[in-house]
């Protein structure tokens, strides 16, 4: 199961990041998880939003360069180990993590890890026979 993830490249200067995220409120658009990296030049903002064909939309209107890329969901329960048990099967079945982040909705339930692979297809595959449950960006937006 692939959730779409929008993908924001900025220039890493002051005020950008609250230019994409006004942007975004304006249009009400509700982001739902989101990841920054950057380096001295530039920064890729990752985002799980509600509504991922508006918010590409009006991120590109407002002169953003913007990108849709799939990445998995992976929800596990929020203690020590959980992150841990999914790398062990994406270790076995030999799959690379090209890179990751996480969110808590509630301490103590549950938490839900966001994946990118080089094998997208081998990683469900290994993820759905060690029986993790894998999100679609629906069920992350309801959390």
């Amino acid at each position: 199961m692939r959730v779409e993830q929008i993908a924001v490249f900025l220039e890493n200067k002051s005020g950008r990041l609250a230019e994409i995220t006004a942007t975004l409120a304006t249009a009400g658009i509700n982001i739902r998880a989101l990841s920054v990296a950057d380096t001295s030049d530039f920064g890729i903002l990752r985002l799980i939003v509600d509504d991922v064909e508006q918010a590409k939309q009006v991120l590109k209107d407002g002169g953003f360069t913007v990108g849709i890329t799939n990445v998995i969901a992976v929800e596990v329960d929020d203690r020590s180990g959980g992150l841990a048990s999914v790398l062990k099967t994406i270790d076995h079945a030999e799959i690379n993590v090209e890179y990751m982040y996480a969110f808590v909705n509630n301490s103590g339930e549950n938490a839900v890890l966001i994946f990118r692979f080089d094998d997208m297809d081998r990683a469900i595959a290994a993820l759905q026979g060690d029986r993790f449950s894998l999100l679609s960006g629906e069920q992350i937006c309801s959390l």
